[in-house]
């Protein structure tokens, strides 16, 4: 990314020193590295085992993958780091630096290399999305922008922002509520002829039952949402005003008195926008705040020439990067998500090949986008104001961070004592089974590393070899399965393919790791159970067997309604009670229902599958097309056995004889 690069030096050809890095054969990998051109790519740096370091650009690719190799003193801490864990290479040519810019932009999104500055979560940023193209639209919070012809609004730092901003325009606006209208529930209400509770509290217009408001009307609410979101407030009040005297004159009073409040509501919304009113036209203002190798970014979201949004993001990696390669890095990757580019962009500070940058923001938006550092007036102070807004949440973010590390030493350190273990447990592993009646029992293993969840290191379990309801004989399966993959790993005894069901999250772009299976071979210092005695016993039963009894294992017993997290250990009697004011208790609570919510999440997971889908993959002649078009008419199956043969027919992708067999058969 535009980060490590720009702190090189040119060097002279010959100032190449390999010997503080991890190559094997430096004369093989000089060799090579003279055959690279001197014209635009992108060059991939990689460590031991084909592990992805950095991705970077240049338009000499040769000039700058030489400039690694000087003097370590004139380079800085973080890319002397980075050097020194280089093995090998790749390159990219392009015709052209933008092309590279835009290689470099897939390749850092796609792997998320351990060395380059990244925006923190940047795959999963929330967006408001309005579904401009249906015929009742709906505005509801997605984590993903796609070419459906809805209309996109975003990226937002958390779900609580897009919430906060959903619950105000429902509240203005009254469209179908964007958690509890789905189309499925929709139509549930449309064949039953009446709505549900949100009409009768005025948060939805009632367009699932005919009659109570019409398309037209209910379209200019939609076109009222995506006006607010652009900051055409003005537009909006004018046409409730509009509504409001026509309404009044038909002497709808209620109706008009509903919109006089929204009017009142939205010019007060408008009063506290009109604070930062600059010229009117549409900007982004940009500017950062960073410390001790943390950084926030600020955006301010400015729409004919009212601030409407403003959100903050974290980024990772931007130890000993400047200024402009942290502003770089952030433009390139934000704006690669964004549905809507503005056409003036207002930074902090100036950012390298900004011509290259301003291109790729134009031939994306598809108008011309203007990069701009204010030196005075208004604009300036909009920047310093995005600066401040900065600062004080990089302070929040620290007193959060500095808060729960010294929550999670407290914990560790309590219970290492509470224990007799030797040292502060670095690792934590925890497991727990989730059934129902013994049916699709499944199994949770989460990892924490110095108190702190390492979601990458999830792993979950389906039960294969235990019939029923049967915890202890679950955990003891579990228990052989993954430490039995350890003994391999570090017996170096080949590698196969696991049995488990993946994470919470993509982990092949999170770890420097060549492969997720080398992570079986990193041994807890603690294991908990959930569970008491038996599962305790089947788990160090487990262990034994495969010769890993030096690791403490513990049983966590809370009793029937899960409110004790009492320790069980082995060869002791009683119980350590953990006290309620005890750092122990919040670390082992933690841990454990986090266990506990990602076993039962897999659970209700497989659940739902086998109860929703297996009815209907049973019958012939109900392909994955039809079942889907099925369940989207009718909203369940016990919906489409109430259906009609000419009702199952009306579907798109059936037939009348494919309804009439369907029918006979529900």
């Amino acid at each position: 990314m535009l980060g490590i690069g720009y702190l090189l030096p040119n060097l002279p050809c010959a100032a190449m020193d390999f010997s503080y890095t991890a190559i094997s054969d430096p004369v093989a990998f000089e060799e090579r590295l003279r055959g690279v051109p001197e014209t635009p790519g992108v060059y991939l740096w990689k460590g031991v085992g084909g592990t992805l370091l950095y991705v970077g650009k240049s338009k000499k690719l040769r000039d700058r993958m030489r400039s690694y190799f000087g003097s370590p003193k004139g380079l800085s801490g973080k890319t002397r780091r980075l050097v020194s864990h280089i093995a090998d290479f790749d390159i990219i040519i392009t015709q052209s630096e933008l092309e590279a810019l835009l290689l470099e932009m897939n390749l850092i999104k796609q792997h998320r290399p351990l060395y380059n500055i990244l925006l923190k979560d940047d795959k999963s940023y929330p967006f408001i999305k309005v579904t401009v193209q249906d015929e009742w639209p709906r505005v509801f919070s997605t984590r993903s922008v796609a070419e459906d012809g809805a209309r996109y609004f975003g990226p937002y730092a958390s779900a609580g922002s897009v919430y906060t901003t959903l619950d105000l325009l429902n509240r203005l606006f009254a469209f179908r509520p964007s958690s509890n209208c789905s189309d499925s529930w929709f139509n549930e209400h449309r064949r039953k002829g009446r709505p549900c509770t949100y009409y009768q509290m005025r948060r939805c217009l009632g367009p699932c039952v005919p009659g109570l408001v019409t398309p037209d009307d209910y379209r200019q609410a939609i076109d009222s949402v995506c006006r607010f979101l652009e900051g055409k407030t003005d537009q909006i009040v004018r046409d409730l005003r509009r509504q409001m005297e026509q309404t009044a004159e038909d002497l709808n009073f209620e109706r008009a008195a509903i919109l006089r409040d929204r009017i009142i509501a939205i010019e007060k919304i408008m009063e506290r926008q009109q604070v930062l009113r600059t010229v009117d036209t549409d900007q982004d203002v940009i500017a950062f705040a960073r410390e001790e190798g943390s950084a926030v970014v600020q955006v301010l979201f400015i729409r004919g020439g009212k601030l409407v949004n403003a959100e903050p993001f974290t980024l990772q990696g931007t130890e000993d990067e400047s200024d402009s390669a942290l502003l770089g890095s952030f433009l390139t990757q934000f704006y690669t998500n964004a549905p809507n580019i503005p056409p003036n962009l207002l930074l902090a500070d100036h950012i390298e090949e900004p011509l290259i940058i301003a291109a790729w923001l134009a031939q994306k938006s598809g108008h011309k986008v203007e990069i701009g550092v204010p030196r005075r007036g208004e604009k300036k102070q909009l920047v310093e104001l995005a600066a401040q807004n900065a600062q004080q949440k990089l302070q929040e973010l620290r007193a959060q961070w500095l808060n729960s590390e010294q929550r999670a030493v407290a914990g560790l350190s309590e219970l290492r004592d509470l224990l007799g273990l030797p040292d502060m447990p670095r690792r934590i592993e925890c497991y727990d089974i989730s059934n129902t009646q013994g049916t699709q029992s499944v199994a949770s293993m989460v990892v924490f590393e110095r108190g702190e969840p390492k979601v990458s290191a999830y792993r979950r379990f389906k039960i294969k070899t235990v019939e029923g309801a049967n915890d202890v004989a679950s955990i003891h399966e579990v228990i052989t399965r993954r430490f039995k993959r350890a003994a391999e790993k570090l017996g170096d005894r080949g590698q196969g393919a696991e049995e488990f069901e993946g994470t919470d999250t993509d982990t092949s772009a999170l770890s420097p790791q060549p492969s997720a299976l080398n992570k079986w071979a990193d041994l807890p210092d603690l294991v908990l159970i959930d569970g008491g005695r038996g599962q305790l016993n089947a788990a160090l039963a487990a262990l034994r067997a495969l010769t890993f009894e030096h690791i403490p294992v513990v049983g966590v017993a809370k009793g029937v309604e899960r409110k004790r997290f009492d320790l069980v250990r082995p060869d002791h009697e009683d119980l350590i009670v953990l006290a309620r004011d005890s750092k122990a208790l919040g670390l082992v609570q933690r841990i454990d229902e986090e266990a506990h919510r990602f076993a039962i999440t897999y659970h209700r997971k497989l659940r739902s599958k086998a109860a929703f889908a297996s009815p209907l993959e049973e019958i012939a002649g109900i392909g994955p097309k039809r079942k889907k078009a099925l369940l989207k008419a009718f909203g369940s199956l016990d919906g489409i056995r109430k259906a009609s043969v000419e009702e199952l027919a009306a579907v798109p992708g059936m037939t009348k004889k494919a309804a009439e067999e369907l029918k006979g058969l529900l």
